[in-house]
C-alpha cells in the first residue's frame, strides 16, 4: 500500500522537485517550491486530501472557513519552524533521535482521521469530552485552536520522503543562509497549498454557504459524505502506516 502512494506522490511530485532544484539559488522560492513537493509526500497525500475535505465542506456548508484555514496552515509554520529551531540549536545528532519519533507519530493519523469521520457521522460526541472539533457539526463556530493542532499534528506526519525534503535537503540550505530562520516557515505555507487553492476556488466561484441555501436536510447530506470520505482516508492511512 506505501508502495503504491509512493510511486503516486513520485509521479506528482517529479516536477516540482526539479523546479526546485534549479532555484537553489534563491533559498526562499527554493523553500516554497520544496513545499509543495511535501504536500505530495506519501505521508501527506492522506492528511491533506482530509483537510480539504473537512474545510472545503465547512465552507460551502456555512461560509469560507479562511480563518480556520489560516490557523491550520499557521500550525503547520510552527510545527516545521520548531523543527528547524531544534536542529539549529541541537545540530544534526537531534535527526536521529526524532526519527525514533516520527514513524509514531505518523501512525497516529489514521486513528485520528477515523474519530473525526464518526464525529461527522453523528456517531460519537465530542462535546462533553473533547472540543477539538466542536462546531463541525453545526458549522456555527469557527475553532481556531482545533484548526491549528490538526494542522501541527498533521505536520509531524513523517515518512522517508518528508524526512528527506526536510531534513537532508531544505536543512542544510537553512543552516547556510543568512536568512535561514524563515525558510522552514516557507516550506510549510508550501504544504497548505493544495487547501488553500481549493478554498480560493470555492470562494472565488461562489461556493461560500451555498449549501445553507438548499435547506438544512441537503446540507446535512453533504456533511454525513464528506464524514464518509474522512472515515474511508482513515481506515486506508491507518491500513497503510500500521503494517509497514
Amino acid at each position: 500500500m506505501y508502495s503504491l502512494l509512493s510511486q503516486i506522490s513520485a509521479v506528482l511530485s517529479k516536477p516540482f522537485f526539479i523546479l526546485a532544484n534549479t532555484l537553489e539559488s534563491t533559498p526562499i522560492v527554493f523553500a516554497f517550491i520544496l513545499g509543495l513537493v511535501g504536500a505530495l509526500a506519501p505521508c501527506q497525500l492522506t492528511g491533506n486530501i482530509s483537510a480539504i475535505t473537512l474545510y472545503g465542506n465547512r465552507s460551502i456548508q456555512k461560509k469560507i472557513a479562511w480563518k480556520d484555514v489560516i490557523f491550520f496552515t499557521l500550525g503547520k509554520v510552527v510545527a516545521f519552524s520548531l523543527l528547524g529551531v531544534l536542529v539549529w540549536l541541537m545540530g544534526r545528532e537531534i535527526e536521529q533521535n526524532l526519527t525514533l519519533f516520527f514513524p509514531w507519530l505518523r501512525k497516529i493519523i489514521g486513528p485520528l482521521l477515523i474519530l473525526v469521520g464518526l464525529f461527522m457521522l453523528g456517531l460519537i460526541n465530542f462535546r462533553k469530552t473533547f472540543n477539538l472539533f466542536k462546531g463541525s457539526k453545526e458549522y456555527k463556530h469557527e475553532n481556531p485552536f482545533g484548526s491549528f493542532m490538526l494542522g501541527f499534528s498533521f505536520s509531524l506526519a513523517f515518512c522517508p520522503t518528508m524526512f528527506i525534503l526536510f531534513f537532508v535537503t531544505l536543512m542544510p540550505v537553512v543552516l547556510t543562509s543568512s536568512y535561514g530562520f524563515i525558510l522552514p516557515s516557507m516550506f510549510a505555507i508550501g504544504t497548505a497549498i493544495p487547501l488553500l487553492i481549493f478554498i480560493f476556488i470555492i470562494g472565488y466561484l461562489g461556493g461560500g454557504g451555498v449549501i445553507m441555501k438548499k435547506g438544512r436536510k441537503f446540507g446535512l447530506i453533504m456533511q454525513r459524505i464528506a464524514g464518509v470520505l474522512i472515515l474511508l482516508l482513515g481506515f486506508f492511512d491507518t491500513l497503510t502506516y500500521w503494517s509497514l
